[in-house]
């Protein structure tokens, strides 16, 4: 019997790796500052990495491997949900923390400046990059549920019973 586990958990992994990648890239490479939101989007991906790479390390024990691979479909989970909070505030449909730049500004005009000179000020509320307009956000939100979705239906492959062919 194929145990896909430990082979959903590298591809998870790997996934997750290569969305991280992209917005690294994008920071560094072409000045696209991320917000916080788009910071926070990022977590859950390297915990999916840690947790995808253990389900194809804990390959020899199936219950361990399948723990793991289900932590990280949480994980995938949690920075697609982030992310549908994110589009939303993009879309004006709700509005952003008060992290999301979008908050009160300070009275005090020597506290201001300092604020603004600490940081780089980034709107949740505004895309920065979109391919066939679909946010980063967005494309983040669709690249997790795909995720999940392989890490379910690789738990659930391996629970089904094994088929006996008739010779």
């Amino acid at each position: 019997m194929t145990r896909t586990v430990p082979f959903a958990g590298l591809a998870l992994a790997a996934a997750s790796a290569a969305a991280l990648a992209l917005a690294f890239v994008g920071q560094y490479g072409f000045d696209l500052q991320p917000c916080v939101l788009c910071v926070w989007q990022r977590w859950p991906h390297g915990a999916a990495i840690v947790l995808g790479l253990a389900a194809w390390v804990l390959r020899g024990r199936p219950a361990a491997a399948t723990a793991a691979l289900l932590l990280a479909v949480a994980a995938e989970l949690t920075t697609g949900g982030i992310a549908v909070f994110h589009v939303g505030v993009e879309q004006g449909w709700w509005q952003g923390t008060a992290e999301c730049g979008s908050g009160a500004l300070p009275n005090d005009l020597a506290a201001l400046k300092a604020q603004i000179l600490s940081q780089p000020i980034v709107r949740c509320d505004e895309v920065a990059f979109a391919v066939f307009g679909i946010s980063m956000a967005g494309w983040n939100a669709l690249l997790a549920a795909g995720l999940a979705g392989l890490g379910v239906g690789a738990v659930l492959e391996d629970r089904r019973p094994a088929r006996e062919d008739a010779a």
